[in-house]
């Protein structure tokens, strides 16, 4: 199949199928004046792709997992749960974070309101 009908069985745009093949992610075979051809196993691929950003992983970290993806083995899905539960790992941290600044917002916004109530009970 050639790029526009991945692209229709997938929702991957186009252009995400080209730069997942920047990335290393997707391989596709070419014809003689270049146009991209893919298998039915590419769907899989790109459906498998999407979850992974989806899930908050950069393609750099999705290309570190291509060789699983590709030849899948014992060894090499250990090596994807590795880089999977690292980043969860960064996931969770970047979570706690943004937990964080919120409770600082939250504080924020509560001593606003109670100079708000004060200055209307002093009055003018």
């Amino acid at each position: 199949m050639r790029i526009g009908e991945l692209s229709a069985r997938t929702g991957a745009s186009r252009r995400s199928l080209r730069y997942y093949e920047e990335q290393g992610l997707l391989v596709s075979s070419r014809s003689p004046s270049g146009q991209r051809h893919y298998d039915d196993e590419h769907v899989q691929r790109v459906r498998l792709i999407q979850a992974f950003l989806a899930a908050g992983m950069p393609s750099s970290t999705i290309a570190e997992m291509a060789p699983c993806m590709s030849e899948p083995t014992e060894g090499r899905a250990w090596q994807a749960l590795k880089i999977m539960g690292r980043e969860r790992a960064r996931l969770s941290e970047a979570i706690d974070g943004l937990a964080a600044a919120r409770a600082a917002l939250d504080h924020l916004i509560k001593d606003n309101h109670s100079y708000l109530a004060q200055s209307k009970d002093d009055g003018p």
